[in-house]
């Protein structure tokens, strides 16, 4: 099993303390990862506690991601708080949802600001840091949504679509440089995002019952998943979309 520790790595996760990515982040402390989480305004501190009480060091930077002029701040606070970058969680997203023909300018533009432009400029700042040390492990959060076009949220999908379209691109360079760069799908799962949609009790059913696994996600489903593409484990997968989707796109 050592080659799922990760004693010494740091990991920086996006949206890191609540939803998918606390789910992460808490697989990947437990695991053995120091954690730089990044975070807009939630407070949670589920994440920084459950670290103080394994032992695990965790660093908490405020930002505003969706603008690309504090990315490289990011970076140098994440690299100042702890030495260097091992592991990077591009999970930070938001989606916004209206019918094609009513969906504003200002929603297209934030969705595919953050979810697919934040996602290009942050790998590429952290990627060139793991160039210099010869090693590292990128993790997208994709979709769903990077295979379909689902109803409501053009902007999510498209910039899904993108996600995958870049993890393929950035692995396509880097996978010679000694940085793993791949993505997890996750279905449907119970999370804020999703919210609006569990609202709705008759679509709630008919997503479940497509479902082979009969359930939502949790954010704990994306542990393992995520541990694996940040350990030496993965050291021979490269631009692979690992579905974590309890069997959807089996159906």
């Amino acid at each position: 099993m050592s080659a799922f520790d990760l004693t010494g790595k740091v990991a920086l996760v996006t949206g890191g303390t609540v939803g998918l990515g606390a789910g992460m982040s808490l697989a990947l402390a437990n695991a053995g990862a120091d954690l730089v989480l990044v975070t807009y305004t939630d407070n949670d501190d589920t994440v920084l506690n459950e670290c103080n009480k394994i032992g695990r060091r965790c660093h908490v930077i405020t930002a505003d991601l969706s603008k690309e002029e504090e990315l490289p701040g990011v970076v140098e606070k994440a690299v100042a708080a702890f030495g260097h970058i091992d592991i990077l969680v591009n999970n930070a997203g938001i989606i916004r949802r209206a019918p094609i023909a009513e969906h504003s300018a200002k929603d297209w533009h934030d969705v595919i600001n953050l979810n697919l432009n934040t996602v290009f400029f942050l790998t590429q700042l952290v990627g060139r840091h793991m160039i210099e040390r010869g090693s590292g492990k990128i993790i997208s959060v994709a979709s769903m949504l990077s295979y379909e076009g689902g109803i409501l949220v053009p902007g999510y999908a498209a910039s899904k679509h993108g996600v995958a379209g870049l993890t393929k691109a950035f692995a396509n360079e880097w996978a010679s440089k000694g940085v793993n760069v791949n993505a997890i799908a996750p279905g449907y799962f119970e999370t804020r995002n999703t919210a609006p949609i569990r609202q709705d009790a008759e679509r709630t059913d008919t997503i479940t019952a497509r479902i082979p696994a009969g359930r939502w996600g949790q954010p704990e489903d994306l542990g393992g998943p995520a541990v694996f593409l940040a350990s030496s484990a993965s050291d021979y997968l490269h631009g692979h979309i690992l579905n974590v989707d309890g069997g959807w796109q089996a159906r």
